[in-house]
């Protein structure tokens, strides 16, 4: 079966799919034939030019769905499965960030950064698992970060240590059925103006700090988070591979 086909005949759900890293996860799904839903929050015209584009480009089907996976997830999976009968791949890309200091961080900080990064995994899982169990076959897989390595990011690194243990719980609850893992992307290169506002200090060292003296790309996670959906991880589960070019080894 060539790369094009291999996840033919699977429907993949990415979260927070219209900007940033989600329209590469996308494409890395539907490149290998998956038919995608595309969830997005606001921005619903992205959505609508993305798929468009993915249907066209790989001869497969696309679904534009709103909604926030942080407090109606199962809303999103179970308009996913009115429209496919069936849902194989569930990314949870979704997470927005926050560096405020604890003690002067906002309680509706608190709750939008832990519900989006956290609590829409539990969401989605739950909505999506009994049809993937039903097919005899499902691939989870989360979107962590190298902040969770490091005590410096807040809330935000506390809910993607988070994601990790959790990734590892639900691959002990979904097996043999369904794998669960995690990518943890690295200061990604075609964020790092965005990052700069900020933390100008962490845009101007981060090249610095990496033992590859690069940074990831967002096509690199994305062609991981789609390994990882393919054959050749199919005895690995409730593992985060780091893809940070090393960065998450060098001191803070």
């Amino acid at each position: 079966m060539s790369r094009g086909d291999e996840l033919r005949g699977r429907t993949a759900l990415v979260t927070a799919a219209s900007r940033n890293l989600g329209p590469a996860i996308a494409e890395a799904l539907a490149a290998r034939g998956a038919d995608v839903a595309l969830n997005y929050l606001t921005s619903e015209e992205a959505a609508l030019g993305l798929a468009e584009t993915l249907q066209r480009r790989h001869d497969i089907r696309c679904l534009p769905v709103g909604g926030d996976v942080g407090a109606e997830g199962e809303t999103v999976v179970e308009t996913v499965l009115e429209w496919a009968s069936r849902l194989d791949i569930l990314v949870s890309n979704a997470g927005p960030f926050s560096k405020a200091p604890f003690i002067d961080l906002p309680e509706e900080e608190w709750d939008r950064v832990w519900d989006v990064n956290v609590k829409a995994i539990y969401r989605c899982v739950r909505a999506a698992a009994p049809s993937m169990r039903r097919h005899g076959w499902g691939r989870i897989v989360n979107v962590s970060a190298v902040s969770a390595y490091v005590r410096n990011r807040s809330i935000y690194g506390l809910a993607k240590s988070s994601v990790e243990t959790l990734t590892e719980q639900l691959a002990v609850e979904l097996g043999p059925e369904i794998t669960v893992n995690a990518v943890a992307p690295g200061q990604i290169e075609e964020s790092l103006i965005e990052m700069a506002g900020i933390d100008p200090v962490w845009a101007e060292e981060v090249v610095r700090r990496t033992p590859l003296r690069r940074l990831v790309t967002r096509g690199e996670v994305a062609q991981m988070v789609a390994m990882l959906c393919s054959s050749t991880f199919d005895g690995v589960t409730g593992v985060t591979i780091a893809i940070d070019g090393g960065l998450r080894l060098s001191p803070a």
